[in-house]
């Protein structure tokens, strides 16, 4: 059986698209008598490609699929009115993505294994912002509070925040012919549906379809655990900040700062003599730059090494902090890997020389882990300071002109 048909079962589910040698294969609508309809891409009789899937509980699912599960870009609405814009990975959310609840809170940040995992900012409908970084869906780690109403970090693509109803984000995937997890799309769905996603369709306003630079400004996997964080820690919404520190979620330490003061800081840290750095004698990255995935690379690896050290306790460095066992060492293919998140740049091994000792110099120097990540990682990327050093050593500056990158030729390193 070949061609385009329509075939419908004994219980009553139909199916009308494309076949090819006997299976679902190519573009087709499969829908099911509990109301749950899938209008996309077969193949083999399962669910591959691009397509639009309403479960029968109304929930729905637009974007990517592979072999009966979510992966890659995709939107899941629940009825409810919670929504995931983002990545997918066997099923579950994982990568950069955006959690909107339907109280106004957002969430925008890395997503692993269906969980919020890694750095973030999550912004309550009230409008403050918590921004810090999540382990297993917990608060782990460093992280500051802004209530509504005071002076915080630029977050140009950053959003709201709240937690979710646990039960209904993970629903289980099979084969595309199981009747009782069939969902469809609307019948105005057509072949065109691929087409319309891959040019922006589902993503057309949220800036995921955006290249690397919305990627860079986030990371993380998962649902939020809800604190009572939001209205109860107004305070003096106008010039009180909490900077904070959880482990596993508890909170263990807390400090009551002013705007003022943070504000103070940040221009004291900005005399490094920015007169000679200013934006005329800086080069904007862009795509196609020769130091464009480089960029993206120390973005990355950043993201990576600090929000993987800040969440362990704090310590004395040691003698075997600096030896070469102190090194991490992690491979970032493009498609992600179990331990990286998928990005937009080239495969990369990322190198990191002693993250123990740089995490207590982060300490001392009060450079808190969450902004520093914001400035070095912003959506805006870094600039390129226009001469190069006599070395040939390439200069990176920050968007906010906090931190300066520089790179190291091999005699260097030895030193």
């Amino acid at each position: 059986m070949t061609g385009k048909g329509k075939i419908t079962w004994s219980k009553g589910a139909k199916y009308e698209g494309d076949f090819s040698g006997g299976y679902l294969h190519g573009f087709g609508t499969y829908t099911t008598p509990n109301m749950s309809f899938y209008s996309g891409e077969w193949r083999m009789n399962v669910r591959h490609g691009i397509g639009r899937k309403q479960y029968s509980n109304f929930d729905t699912y637009e974007g990517e699929w592979k072999e009966g599960v979510h992966e890659g870009p995709g939107r899941y609405c629940w009825n409810g009115g919670n929504e995931y814009i983002g990545k997918w990975k066997g099923g579950k959310m994982c990568g950069s993505g955006v959690m909107k609840w339907v109280n106004g809170d957002r969430f925008e940040g890395l997503w692993s294994n269906g969980l919020i995992h890694g750095s973030g900012i999550y912004r309550f409908a009230d409008g403050g912002y918590y921004i810090g970084t999540w382990s297993s869906g917990l608060k782990d780690g460093k992280g500051t509070f802004y209530p509504a109403g005071s002076k915080h970090p630029t977050l140009k693509k950053c959003s709201r925040p709240l937690g979710y109803d646990d039960g209904k984000n993970f629903l289980s995937h099979g084969s595309s012919l199981n009747l009782e997890e069939g969902k469809a799309p609307t019948p105005s769905v057509k072949r065109s549906l691929s087409k319309n996603i891959l040019n922006g369709g589902i993503f057309k306003n949220t800036g995921l379809c955006d290249p690397p630079r919305d990627f860079i400004c986030h990371e993380s996997s998962g649902m939020s655990s809800h604190t009572s964080v939001g209205q109860h820690e107004v305070q003096d919404n106008n010039t009180l900040v909490y900077e904070r520190e959880y482990m596993q979620g508890v909170l263990i330490k807390e400090r009551i700062r002013k705007s003022a003061e943070l504000t103070s800081n940040t221009k004291q840290r900005k005399k490094f003599n920015v007169k000679k750095a200013t934006r005329s004698s800086c080069l904007d990255i862009f795509k196609g730059n020769r130091s464009f995935y480089l960029m993206l690379n120390l973005q990355l690896g950043i993201r990576y090494t600090v929000g993987k050290i800040t969440p362990v306790p704090m310590r004395e460095v040691r003698h075997s902090d600096f030896d070469d066992r102190a090194r991490i060492r992690m491979y970032f293919p493009r498609k992600g890997s179990k331990y990286t998140p998928p990005h937009y740049s080239i495969d990369f091994h990322w190198k990191d020389y002693c993250p123990m000792v740089f995490r207590n110099l982060r300490e001392m120097f009060k450079l808190d882990a969450a902004e520093y990540m914001m400035s070095m990682c912003d959506a805006d990327g870094l600039r390129e300071l226009a001469s190069p050093g006599k070395s040939g050593s390439i200069f990176y500056l920050s968007h906010d002109d906090r931190f300066v990158i520089k790179t190291l030729n091999k005699p260097e390193l030895k030193v």
